[in-house]
Formats: structure tokens, C-alpha cells, sequence
């Protein structure tokens, strides 16, 4: 039994370390597009771009596919999680949709048409993926201690 135990919990942690991870590559990318003026130092916009959109792409699946496949897949067993999993899905999901639409609006050769759109876009997607931080922040800290996440079950709205 310890072994499985120790077994779920290297793999959850395995899985948060690369969401970090992938998180803090996406942002990093962000922060170079959104400060590139007038869209056109250093690497080309549409090569930041299709960095840009392709680590967003991967970042989104890995919290849908893994983060919270864990739940709807019944692996997590601990009632706080799940919880916690339940109140913030939709907000996750419409997070990851945005995501998605940002991707298949820019990830496009005719960049040039639609870069008058950039900064509006990436103010939305800026915002939209700030509550998806907070709430995967959450899902971490319940994942990773209890006495936190008692607290985040009632912070979740």
C-alpha cells in the first residue's frame, strides 16, 4: 500500500512540477509579445507567435488532460480535491476555451490582418488566464496539503 501511495504521490507531483513549468515558458512567452512595439523587435511577432500559441496549446491541455483527468477518472480520491475540482471546472474550462480561440485566431501565416487585434486579445487572454492561475493555484495547493486545501474549499465560489 505505501508503495502505490508513494507511487500517486511522485506522480502528482511530477504533473504539478511540469504544469509550473509550462506555465511559467507560456508566460514568459506573453510577456515578449505583449512587449514587443510596434510588433517587431528581436524575433519576428509571428515567430513569438507560433512559440506563443503552441506552448499555450500544450499548457491548456496539460491541466485539462491530466490536471483534471485525475478527477473526472476517479484517481483522485480525496473528497477535498474534488471539491475543489467541481466548483472551479467551468471557470478552467472557459478559461481553456479562450485559450483555444486565441490559438486558432493567431496561429495563422496572415498575421498581418489580425495584429491590429493583438494587444485587445492578449488584455482578454491576460485576464482569463490570471483566474485560471488562481484557480489551479488552488487545485495544487489542495493536491499538495490538506490543511490548506480545507481552507480553499471554502474560498472556491
Amino acid at each position: 500500500m505505501t508503495n502505490n501511495s508513494e507511487d500517486r504521490r511522485e506522480k502528482t507531483q511530477n504533473l504539478i512540477n511540469k504544469l509550473i513549468e509550462e506555465r511559467h515558458e507560456m508566460l514568459i512567452l506573453f510577456c515578449e509579445i505583449a512587449g514587443v512595439e510596434p510588433y517587431g523587435h528581436g524575433k519576428s511577432v509571428d515567430s513569438l507567435m507560433e512559440e506563443f500559441c503552441q506552448i499555450l496549446v500544450d499548457y491548456v491541455a496539460l491541466g485539462q488532460f491530466e490536471l483534471f483527468k485525475r478527477i473526472t477518472d476517479k484517481s483522485e480520491r480525496r473528497e477535498e480535491v474534488t471539491k475543489i475540482a467541481d466548483k472551479m471546472y467551468s471557470k478552467f474550462i472557459n478559461a481553456a476555451i479562450l485559450a483555444v480561440d486565441f490559438n486558432d485566431k493567431y496561429d495563422t501565416k496572415e498575421k498581418s490582418k489580425i495584429i491590429d487585434d493583438l494587444d485587445a486579445d492578449l488584455t482578454k487572454l491576460g485576464a482569463t488566464l490570471a483566474v485560471r492561475f488562481e484557480l489551479e493555484d488552488q487545485m495544487i495547493m489542495a493536491m499538495l496539503n490538506k490543511k490548506e486545501s480545507d481552507k480553499i474549499v471554502h474560498k472556491v465560489a
